[in-house]
């Protein structure tokens, strides 16, 4: 029996929680697109289904993130989530320089220093994009144009694949800048790195070059981006063919002496095109677009379980202890960055530091005085 005789309500609701007040085209900044999907072989654009495309826009400051763009990022995570005609979220950022460099430490240091609640309040946002992310309801691939170094590595180890620019460095921050990468790294490095590499990536404030990256299986992709003459030309400042030195093989260092230099000089005078890079991006999310939407999601929710396990089991401590160190090393670390332009120094005395610590100094504004360095 037909049952055409059952009321049904036509159309489709609206799930979106926010709408579009939280993003914009000004820096700093998140931008929203919807891009159609390419099919690779024929170049077409399939009709009705979308990439969504949340990106960063604060490319003068290395698209770090200010408040206004944890909203961003949260409302666009969301709105792509509940969009029926998107496949899969592309999250990158304006230029070729970074994709996110963390936290944009001149709000940090301006005004969330020695503000402990204020950035308690903050840090309740930024779980918050962490968890946007991880909980997003279609796949997200980082699409990473530069830099992804601190708290932008930890958004974008949060994302499910990683699609990456050669010329592209990754790395943590905290511990030479006031802070600890507990945003997400301590949480994930260890389910994409051995152990000991997530330990010496962690606390090392090392960068590491893609290629490394990929060879350890931190990320998925590497393309080049620089092209001369009409050949692509992979990124010169890095040992790209693989060798053995000392019993290591070190494919993916980065090159030293007059041959860095002139590979850094190669790289400053090169125009980057990201057309192969996108050209991956178009092939994965080819690859999803020709799944079962469905079956899709509980395979990456799935996976994502493990890396939400431990974010989830630390997230709340986190914040509590972020909060408080505002008031003694992360007011110094931040405090230092920022004033670099005056001082020339981006980093503040450890050894003097230690030293006041050790002798049982008060945190106060001596010990600040004493660590800091001095306008020049």
């Amino acid at each position: 029996m037909a049952l055409d005789w059952i009321p049904r309500e036509e159309g489709t609701k609206d799930h979106d929680l926010w709408g579009d007040q939280f993003f914009s085209d000004e820096a700093p900044g998140v931008k929203y697109q919807l891009r159609p999907i390419i099919n690779p072989q024929t170049g077409d654009e399939v009709e009705g289904l979308y990439s969504a495309w949340v990106i960063l826009n604060n490319p003068a400051q290395y698209n770090s993130y200010t408040t206004g763009m944890v909203k961003g990022i949260i409302a666009g995570f969301h709105k792509a989530s509940m969009d029926r005609r998107v496949v899969s979220v592309i999250f990158t950022a304006e230029g070729d320089k970074a994709f996110c460099t963390g936290g944009n430490t001149k709000e940090y240091s301006e005004y969330y220093s020695l503000k402990p609640t204020e950035y308690a309040l903050y840090m309740d946002l930024f779980n918050a994009m962490v968890d946007g992310i991880l909980n997003c309801k279609k796949p997200v691939i980082c699409r990473v144009n530069g830099m992804r170094v601190a708290g932008g590595q930890e958004i974008g180890m949060a994302c499910d694949i990683a699609v990456s620019s050669d010329l592209a460095v990754f790395g943590q921050a905290g511990p030479k800048h006031g802070s600890a990468p507990v945003g997400g790294s301590v949480d994930f490095l260890p389910w994409m790195l051995n152990m000991e590499q997530a330990m010496w990536n962690c606390i090392s404030c090392e960068m590491w070059s893609a290629y490394k990256m990929k060879q350890l299986g931190l990320i998925s992709k590497v393309a080049p981006v620089i092209k001369q003459d009409g050949k692509w030309v992979r990124n010169p400042q890095v040992i790209t063919d693989k060798y053995i030195d000392d019993g290591e093989i070190v494919y993916g260092e980065f090159k030293t002496g007059a041959e860095a230099k002139a590979a850094r000089q190669l790289v400053k005078s090169a125009t980057t095109d990201f057309e192969r890079l996108d050209a991956e991006i178009d092939k994965v999310l080819w690859t999803f677009t020709n799944l079962f939407p469905h079956c899709l999601q509980m395979s990456i929710d799935a996976v994502r379980q493990k890396k939400k396990f431990f974010w989830d089991q630390g997230k709340l401590a986190y914040r509590h202890w972020l909060a408080t160190n505002m008031s003694s090393e992360a007011f110094l670390g931040f405090t230092a960055f920022n004033t670099k332009k005056i001082t020339q120094e981006d980093t503040i005395d450890f050894i003097e530091y230690r030293r006041q610590i050790a002798s049982g100094k008060r945190v106060d504004d001596e010990l600040f005085e004493a660590v800091l360095g001095k306008p020049k």
